[in-house]
């Protein structure tokens, strides 16, 4: 099977992989949005989990990793709730990790334990132990191919970078020991900037905001008034839409309908209607200069204020006030 994507181009992936695109888990996750509540007030935040778990396989592939990690790249999002990360906020998860929780039942649950076993694979030994899989995860502020094509998807399909940068960046990228770093302060400095354009200028764009923290009080509500089930998360996003949608409870409609594409929101920290703090993200990348492995900001000031910009920013949170919806 050839599989072509924007960002990397043309592969020819094994039949395994074929097969576990195929199955129902993964082919939910076309109707799973990557920023939860985001194209319901702007339609062009339209990325999907599939998008970017295929992409995270191939960044594996393409930078060397085993099957098995290719395999487990492709799978690593199969748990995600309608919305993604909304859930985390109807619940006030902090650690936003809810998907991470259900994990392992999903995919008991599901078929692709019997596709893997197909080709002599054992689901556990390849799926529950992410620290064996040191291109695919690395705790922050380091490298791996989930935090690195989250950043470059969205970035691109949004317009704040293009195919040239990335093509740049992955062509800069080398593998020690199984782990990804760059080797250059200058690819360093753009990769930090890019980054904070997704986690701060993205995630916490007062419109990004708004979407998430609204949809979130309605589905809080619908839960509480039991006309949706905890269960109902496990679908699409549009199949959850619909069952709200179906409600008669004026309450709930009320609360969906600001959900739209007129919504006019702005940041203002003394006249503000709500206010919200995402999970902090920093990123700090080792640079290989040849000889050592050298964090970026101590050879940039520049990644140094940039890290201290985005966490005073993170920590304060965002205060968002409604001019219309």
């Amino acid at each position: 099977m050839i599989i072509t994507d924007k960002i990397y181009g043309k592969f020819e992936i094994e039949k395994v992989l074929e097969d576990l695109i195929a199955s129902k888990p993964m082919q939910r996750l076309k109707g799973i949005h990557q920023g939860g509540a985001s194209y319901l007030v702007n339609e062009k935040w339209n990325e999907t989990r599939f998008d970017h778990s295929v992409g995270v396989m191939l960044l594996i592939k393409k930078l060397g990793g085993s099957i098995e990690e290719q395999i487990a790249g492709l799978l690593h999002d199969v748990s995600h709730t309608a919305f993604s990360h909304v859930v985390d906020f109807v619940f006030d998860n902090k650690k936003e990790d809810y998907h991470e929780t259900i994990y392992k039942s999903v995919i008991i649950n599901s078929e692709i334990p019997t596709i893997l076993e197909k080709y002599h694979y054992k689901y556990e030994d390849i799926l529950f132990d992410d620290s064996r899989w040191t291109l695919l995860e690395q705790p922050a502020p380091e490298l791996c191919a989930d935090r690195v094509d989250s950043t470059l998807r969205d970035m691109y399909e949004y317009g704040h970078i293009s195919l040239k940068d990335i093509q740049t960046f992955l062509s800069d990228l080398t593998v020690i020991e199984g782990k990804m770093y760059v080797q250059s302060i200058e690819i360093a400095e753009w990769f930090v900037e890019t980054y904070y354009k997704e986690v701060i200028g993205f995630f916490m764009d007062p419109l990004n905001i708004y979407g998430n923290d609204t949809l979130a009080k309605t589905l809080r509500l619908a839960l509480d008034k039991e006309v949706i089930k905890l269960d109902d998360f496990l679908g699409e996003d549009d199949e959850l839409i619909e069952v709200i949608k179906s409600s008669k409870d004026k309450e709930i409609q009320e609360h969906f309908r600001r959900l739209n594409q007129n919504v006019k929101v702005q940041e203002d920290i003394t006249n503000y209607d709500f206010h919200r703090k995402n999970k902090i993200r920093l990123i700090d990348p080792a640079v290989f200069n040849g000889k050592e492995l050298i964090k970026a900001s101590l050879l940039s000031e520049e990644v140094g204020k940039m890290n201290q910009t985005a966490c005073e920013k993170a920590t304060k949170g965002m205060y968002v006030k409604i001019i219309t919806n």
